[in-house]
């Protein structure tokens, strides 16, 4: 390859190391044509799947600050540039290599850490970036629910007791008045203050005979 193409390769791999959230490198000898054109469609947006040499690579992964890939890159090698969700690309990649065995998953690069084998493959098995604010979406719509159940339940019963006013009033307009329909309490009435009225009149009555 002439040093402009080499220039231009490289170029080309550091902008799709730049411009992915990560990449999975991988072993394809033994793929097919047919196969890798398979495995392509199989990824879909997710990821741009992509044979490159590894010299060039390794300059590539150095200029765009990637580091440890060194050690993945030899042998054949074809590097998944992860687009779209990096759960999906990594289960996508580990389905088809399931189902194709010649396609073997050397590890990765993401979210700026270095991943072997087995790590991509625990990434394979989380949850996807939609399940999850799927499941986010019902949590944060049941904790509205609950929200409203509990801002409503107080509203309900100050109805209730509205209600009741309302239909107290209407048996006693006095009610809404400050009264109860009940009448006012009688002051209590002791012997003394018989006794105190009482003498008025008898002296009266002995002046009365007196005269």
């Amino acid at each position: 390859m002439a040093r402009p193409d080499k220039a231009a390769a490289v170029a080309e791999i550091v902008e799709q190391f730049n411009d992915s959230a990560g990449a999975v490198l991988t072993e394809y000898r033994g793929l097919t044509v047919k196969q890798l054109q398979a495995l392509r469609r199989s990824l879909g947006e997710n990821a741009n799947y992509a044979v490159v040499k590894n010299t060039l690579t390794k300059i590539a992964a150095k200029e765009a600050g990637v580091d440890g890939v060194d050690d993945l890159l030899n042998g054949p090698t074809a590097i998944a540039f992860i687009n779209g969700d990096v759960v999906e690309a990594a289960k996508g990649l580990r389905d088809f290599a399931k189902a194709n065995p010649a396609l073997i998953i050397k590890g990765g690069y993401v979210d700026g850490a270095t991943m072997d084998a087995a790590q991509i493959a625990k990434l394979a098995d989380l949850e996807s970036r939609e399940v999850l604010l799927g499941k986010l979406a019902g949590a944060m719509l049941a904790s509205l629910s609950q929200a409203v159940y509990l801002l409503n339940a107080p509203l309900a019963q100050m109805a209730r007791v509205a209600g009741a006013l309302q239909s107290k009033a209407e048996e006693d307009p006095s009610v809404l008045g400050g009264g109860a329909g009940t009448p006012a309490p009688v002051a209590d009435v002791t012997e003394t203050d018989t006794e105190e009225a009482a003498a008025p009149a008898e002296a009266a009555a002995e002046e009365t005979t007196e005269a």
